[in-house]
């Protein structure tokens, strides 16, 4: 099971630093930070530690089965970026 990052990011990029898989994307120097409004989380490289939900203030990160169902979108737009 992954985490997912919903509208309430803020792209503070804490959450990608914190992650020790580097599953989120982009990073705070790459050029497709500055085209998207948030940060998103892999699911195929997320292994559920929770490093990031814990570090972010706008608790914008949701574990998929804790996601609130008005966020549900934001699991197939995080898997999207990545595809």
């Amino acid at each position: 099971m992954a985490y997912v990052v919903t509208d309430a990011c803020t792209k503070d990029f804490v959450c990608v630093e914190e992650c020790s898989t580097a599953a989120i994307a982009p990073m705070a120097g790459d050029e497709a930070a500055g085209t998207v409004s948030q940060v998103f989380i892999n699911p195929d490289e997320c292994i559920d530690c929770g490093n990031c939900a814990s570090v972010c203030a706008q608790n914008a990160i949701y574990p998929l089965d804790e996601l609130p169902a008005d966020k549900a979108q934001f699991a197939e737009m995080n898997k999207a970026y990545f595809n």
